[in-house]
């Protein structure tokens, strides 16, 4: 079975969402744990909780995928700013212990802003070390980045990096951005396979736990972050299909991060099941 879902609005709640991804045709979903520009988190219903899981038992869901705010930036220059990001990371990851256990919570590694990719590397692993219990059932995965600017995560190498000296694979794994990574220069137009070959050599396909399935209006190799609608971008549909078919691919969840209302994920949805060979 294809695992596909999109981005939902949490503003409703938990069961809500659910609900609504049914309606799409999808068995999965991603959310913003807070206001994805802002900072305060509300609190949630345990009873919203309950018939989410309920509803996720049910119909076969793939796991979800927490993300978290844009504004989390690990390895920020400022203290201020990486207080904020260990106080919300620690808040939403025990919120999803609490209310969604066994679940995936993405995050952006950050950018480094002037300090240098090694300093960034170190504030982000020591941000993971202060977080990741080994208790925990909910999976931190790193998400693959196009490398503009000053972020960390646009080379599979810096990702590498992190996951070893967080040393705690348990708790850890990487959300793939198939926009970021075709802008950040990994051609998975023309050479998927070589692609999937480099990062199972670099970072492992072991620790791939999701991806998140966007076209790019940029082109290769460009660095920039914006994403287009599947098939109206650079990478094509074709490639898009040839992702999802992927036999190192194929079971993971799909979760589209495309500029689009729900009429129009819900045509996405049934296009890539359309296209899905199984």
């Amino acid at each position: 079975m294809l695992h596909i879902g999109c981005h939902l609005s949490s503003a409703r709640g938990y069961a809500h969402m659910g609900n609504e991804a049914l309606k799409l045709g999808a068995d999965t979903f991603q959310f913003f744990t807070r206001n994805p520009r802002g900072g305060k988190a509300k609190a949630v219903d345990p009873q919203d909780g309950a018939a989410l899981r309920a509803l996720m038992g049910e119909h076969g869901f793939a796991p979800l995928l927490a993300h978290a705010p844009y504004t989390l930036n690990a390895c920020a220059a400022e203290p201020r700013v990486r207080d904020f990001a260990r106080t919300a990371m620690r808040q939403d990851l025990d919120t999803l212990e609490t209310f969604l256990p066994g679940n995936l919570y993405n995050f952006h590694p950050g950018s480094h802003v002037g300090q240098g990719m090694d300093a960034g590397i170190a504030l982000v692993v020591d941000l993971l070390r202060q977080m990741l219990r080994p208790e925990q059932r909910t999976r931190v995965l790193l998400e693959t980045m196009s490398g503009k600017g000053s972020e960390v995560g646009g080379r599979f190498e810096e990702i590498a990096r992190i996951l070893r000296d967080v040393n705690m694979p348990d708790c850890t794994g990487v959300c793939l951005d198939t926009c970021h990574v075709y802008s950040a220069g990994y051609d998975i137009v023309n050479d998927l396979d070589g692609v999937l070959t480099r990062f199972d050599a670099v970072i492992g396909l072991n620790n791939l736990y999701a991806v998140h399935l966007n076209d790019s209006l940029t082109p290769f190799d460009s660095h920039k972050d914006r994403h287009a609608r599947i098939g109206e971008g650079s990478l094509g549909l074709d490639a898009i299909v040839r992702i999802i078919n992927h036999p190192r691919l194929k079971h993971l969840p799909f979760c589209l991060e495309t500029p689009n209302e729900l009429p129009g994920y819900a045509a996405e949805i049934r296009l890539l099941r359309d296209a899905w060979r199984g």
